[in-house]
């Protein structure tokens, strides 16, 4: 995957898409959800995180306290010891967050974690494209346009079935 291209194409089409994705979210039609895990699936047989990794290089996960004790011990370290060494609060959300962009657990050679096995919550969930209510989560997938190439792909295709379906007008 070349990220500068995905980057580029990702920024021309931003401004559209969020305005797809807002309409979309004012219309709020039946069977969003089922479309959105279709797609989906759909997104990720040419999707491999491993030759991107931008999610790790250029943002940081939400540690809950169930991630930070479950990585500390897989670490062999005591929660606060991993807090004090790794993580911050977050000054404009009081989130707890890495310190450090990229991650510190990114293996920058491979884009192998370090700590998949035990990773964060928000991690392994990302980019929530498969959240209950998907329309609830619009303004996550807007801000994830340019950073996921899973989440532009999706954009994309929904947009595209949303049109054709005739459920919003181009």
């Amino acid at each position: 995957m070349n990220l500068k291209s995905f980057k580029s194409r990702a920024y021309r089409k931003r401004k559209s898409l969020t305005s797809f994705l807002k309409r979309l979210q004012r219309k709020n039609p039946a069977g969003m959800d089922a479309m959105a895990r279709e797609t989906d699936k759909e997104v990720w047989t040419n999707i491999d995180c491993l030759t991107c990794a931008n999610c790790c290089k250029t943002m940081t996960p939400t540690f809950l306290p169930a991630d930070i004790k479950r990585i500390s011990a897989h670490l062999k370290m005591t929660p606060a010891a991993f807090k004090e060494k790794w993580l911050t609060v977050d000054a404009d959300n009081g989130d707890i967050v890495n310190i450090n962009q990229p991650c510190q657990f990114l293996d920058l050679k491979t884009n192998f974690c370090s700590i998949y096995e035990v990773r964060p919550k928000d991690c392994s969930g990302f980019p929530h494209l498969k959240k209950k209510d998907v329309l609830e989560y619009t303004h996550v997938y807007t801000d994830n346009l340019h950073r996921c190439p899973a989440t532009l792909k999706w954009a994309e295709e929904m947009q595209k079935k949303v049109i054709e379906q005739g459920i919003l007008k181009k």
